[in-house]
């Protein structure tokens, strides 16, 4: 066989190959797209049958909503309906009463016009037997009128004196029956205990040798502590216990204070005692201030300058017959605060005038005055409203009464000071007593301090050394003594102890 035809078998043979190969895969495509056609047919008629299913379903409730909406409509135009019809009852009842309101309007209006005729007759006629009357009596109407009054007061003028006098008292019981209720309401609400200020405070120690450092050696830590703080130390056989006595408040607060400090450090000694009493001053000076912001703000005064508040803080440690200042004008300012809501008054002046009455108390034993026109100058001072000045000044009556809030002031000041066991008028003249003797004795030149001790039964002056030499201070505390014999009264005798200290401080750096 050549090449040639074996070449041309092959050729043969790759055509009869892909010949054959085309003719199978044209029967398989024939055989495949048959079954495809029939799986498309078959999907067809499957949605066609669902179709019908939903547009059969929808029909359905398409038609049961269409007989839900015709039912709603069917009840609404029968609602409708009814409405319409009582309307139109409602509608014939108008206007019939309207056609009665009509008929009656015009029978009313021709029995005005009636009434007004008859009232016009009836005017004339009274005038024509006014004028007959008058013609016959001789007598005008006002005449008539004033001889018949006359007539009448003569004939009941006792009867009606009496009905006046009995009109007047009772006015006056009522009038007095009602101020009685006020002041015992304001009185009631307000009548909580005092206590008096007494004259002395104790300190409590926890052993008695205590005592012997007090004392100190020769007695020079007591003296020393007396000496600066201006109050009597009283140390006798009671255990446990010290006094204080003095009677200035604030000097035996401020004692009181220190002497404790002092105990608590277990350092006294001069030197200690007025570091410490110094630094005690300043913390009472911050008392001082709480106190009076405090009584402000309990009364609700407000816009008060911070120096009047200093001084009103002051007052805490005043008295007046035994009386605490502070606390009795912030019972005033409540009282005055009742009766000016009771009475229809400003209870902002009433109060504001009740807690400042006694200002000038702060200020009396340094300041010449009474305590009246002394307050009545720091208030304008310090830019007060001249209504609540005017509130004020009338408390003791050394000023008349200008506005309604003055005398509920004074009448604030009578109630908190005239209730039982307020005030003790022994106490007021004892302190007065010893005030007078300390400010006496502090008008000599040269005196730096003065203090009142020992109930009085001595008074202890220190005097500047560089203005009073040694030969000048006996003659000093004679002066002193003759001015006391003098000028004021006094049971027993009273001691005069002058007193001149010289210091010379120096510093090693």
């Amino acid at each position: 066989m050549s090449l040639k035809f074996v070449f041309t078998l092959l050729a043969l043979s790759g055509i009869a190959g892909i010949t054959l190969g085309y003719v199978l895969r044209w029967l398989i495509a024939l055989g495949q797209r048959g079954s495809l056609e029939l799986d498309i047919k078959q999907r067809i008629l499957e949605t066609k049958e669902r179709v019908a299913l939903i547009l059969a379903d929808a029909k359905k409730r398409s038609e049961e909503i269409e007989r839900e909406k015709l039912s709603i409509v069917a009840k609404r135009e029968e609602k409708v309906g009814s409405v319409e019809e009582r309307l139109s009852k409602k509608e014939l009842f108008l206007d019939e009463r309207e056609h009665d309101l009509v008929d009656k309007s015009e029978d009313v209006r021709k029995r005005e016009q009636e009434v007004t005729r008859s009232k016009k007759e009836l005017d004339t006629i009274i005038e024509k037997q006014r004028v007959a009357l008058a013609d016959i009596s001789h007598l005008t109407q006002d005449a008539a009128k004033e001889q018949l009054f006359a007539e009448m007061e003569r004939d009941h003028e006792k009867s009606l004196l009496g009905r006046l006098q009995k009109l007047d008292a009772l006015g006056k019981e009522r009038l007095e029956e009602e101020g009685r209720n006020i002041l015992l309401s304001a009185i009631q609400r307000m009548g909580n205990t005092m206590s008096p200020d007494i004259m002395s405070l104790s300190v409590s120690i926890d052993m008695n040798e205590i005592k012997g450092k007090i004392i100190g050696k020769e007695g020079r830590n007591i003296r020393a502590f007396e000496r600066v703080t201006g109050v009597d130390v009283i140390i006798d056989d009671t255990p446990n216990h010290i006094t204080l006595s003095s009677f200035d408040p604030l000097r035996r607060h401020i004692a009181k204070i220190a002497l404790e400090k002092l105990i608590a450090s277990g350092r006294i000694q001069p030197a200690k005692i007025e570091e410490v009493v110094e630094k005690t001053r300043k913390e009472v000076d911050e008392i001082i201030k709480q106190k009076g912001e405090l009584a402000a703000y309990e009364t609700g005064v407000t816009g008060l300058h911070p120096k009047l508040i200093l001084l009103l803080g002051r007052l805490y440690f005043r008295s007046s017959y035994g009386q605490n200042v502070l606390t009795h004008s912030v019972e005033m300012a409540h009282i005055a605060n009742m009766l000016a809501r009771e009475l229809g008054a400003d209870p902002e002046v009433a109060v504001a005038g009740a807690l400042l009455h006694d200002i000038g108390k702060a200020l009396d034993h340094e300041v010449e005055g009474t305590h009246v026109e002394i307050g009545r100058r720091v208030l304008e001072r310090f830019g007060v409203d001249e209504r609540v000045i005017q509130a004020m000044q009338s408390h003791h009556e050394e000023y008349p009464y200008e506005t309604i809030e003055s005398v509920i002031v004074q009448v604030a000041d009578s109630v908190s000071a005239g209730r039982p066991g307020a005030r003790r008028d022994t106490v007021e003249r004892y302190l007065k007593r010893l005030g007078d003797l300390e400010q006496l004795a502090g008008n000599f030149p040269g005196v730096e301090k003065v203090y009142a001790v020992q109930a009085g039964r001595e008074i202890r002056v220190f005097v500047n050394p560089g203005k009073v030499s040694d030969l000048s201070m006996h003659k000093m505390a004679r002066s002193i003594a003759h001015s006391i014999q003098e000028e004021l009264k006094y049971p027993g005798e009273i001691k005069v102890n002058v007193i001149r200290e010289n210091r010379v401080v120096e510093f090693a750096k």
